[in-house]
């Protein structure tokens, strides 16, 4: 059995009101959707995880219907959404079960893939992180082969961009045509990224030998408000600087607030002209820089003085935002992602916080 069970929430984001042919109630909705139709059905796989729960919470704002998973551990926060007593509808599926999903992607237009596993540490990366990660991505895609879906959202990640050993500096702009690579990342035992990339590089090569229109969505670290009655990743890397660590790490990382991650995804669902991939990054920071910010917005926290070792800073380098402003949105300023997050680890994690 592998630390998670695989089995994720399917979502079904609804706007159809023709009898279903599956032994589920579908609801209609009566408004217009950013110029899409109303009557579009999509489907969103790893429906409790961070990025899902706000891709879930702003699709429900845009008057989708969405299915229910009967998983109260999972999902309670989903079901507090507004809209959710009414619209929201979830299903379980084993993501690792050949035609798992085939009876609840048929009928719909679009697929959001956003199930995904995250260990830092693992025994057996192909078993744990890597066989999952493609066999997941493969199983959801060829249901969708099934039964002709007309785009597929995926969840990516930079992970999956920039670990390929090319040199990562101030004037170097990363931008959708740099792929990671995966000799690299096994060489240096990078299970996570190899995973990303594996499971990306599996997407392509799939829709491009069985036609299917997918989108890939490429965050860097996410940060900004918890739907989630659990810590994400990224929100323990804040949660770190200001509970008492005395050192902050000597690593530099994109930041993008989960709002806008979100957003990406529907829009590029939406977008009839998106397509390829879309590296998600507002702005690139050293670890000093997050503390300095934090310091500014919060004086009194106790964030650490140094860093963690005496060498020289890992430099920060620039993500291209020109696909992402091709959707129509501009990102959230990092200051504000971090003063989300603070202000949401103080109203619904206290019990994690020292001061």
């Amino acid at each position: 059995m592998y630390p998670f069970t695989y089995l994720f929430g399917l979502l079904y984001l609804l706007g159809c009101a023709r009898p279903p042919s599956l032994p589920f109630v579908r609801q209609s909705t009566a408004r217009a959707i950013g110029g899409m139709s109303s009557g579009k059905i999509v489907c969103v796989t790893g429906g409790s995880g961070y990025i899902a729960s706000w891709l879930v919470k702003l699709l429900l704002q845009r008057g989708y219907t969405v299915r229910d998973l009967d998983d109260p551990k999972k999902t309670e926060h989903l079901r507090a959404l507004d809209g959710a007593a009414e619209r929201l509808h979830l299903f379980k599926a084993n993501i690792l079960e050949e035609n798992s999903f085939d009876a609840g992607i048929e009928g719909c237009d679009g697929v959001f893939h956003t199930a995904s596993s995250f260990y830092q540490a693992v025994t057996d990366p192909q078993a744990e992180l890597l066989g999952p990660a493609v066999k997941g991505i493969l199983n959801v895609l060829a249901s969708c082969k099934k039964v002709s879906i007309k785009r597929v959202v995926v969840t990516s990640s930079m992970a999956a961009v920039e670990y390929n050993g090319r040199p990562r500096t101030p004037d170097v702009v990363v931008d959708d045509t740099w792929f990671s690579s995966p000799e690299i990342c096994e060489q240096d035992k990078q299970w996570y990224v190899l995973s990303k990339t594996l499971a990306e590089d599996a997407a392509w090569k799939f829709a491009k030998e069985n036609a299917i229109d997918i989108v890939t969505i490429n965050p860097a670290m996410v940060i900004g408000p918890l739907l989630l009655p659990t810590l994400n990743t990224s929100a323990v890397a804040i949660l770190n600087l200001i509970n008492g660590s005395t050192s902050y790490p000597n690593a530099s990382f994109g930041w993008v607030n989960v709002k806008d991650v979100a957003m990406a995804h529907i829009l590029a669902f939406e977008v009839p002209s998106a397509s390829g991939r879309y590296c998600l990054v507002e702005r690139v920071v050293h670890y000093s820089e997050l503390v300095r910010i934090i310091r500014e917005l919060y004086p009194s926290l106790p964030v650490p003085e140094k860093c963690a070792d005496d060498k020289p800073f890992v430099p920060i380098y620039q993500v291209s935002k020109e696909k992402y402003k091709s959707l129509g949105l501009d990102y959230t300023p990092i200051e504000t992602s971090i003063k989300e997050t603070i202000e949401s680890l103080e109203e619904n994690f206290v019990n994690f916080l020292s001061f």
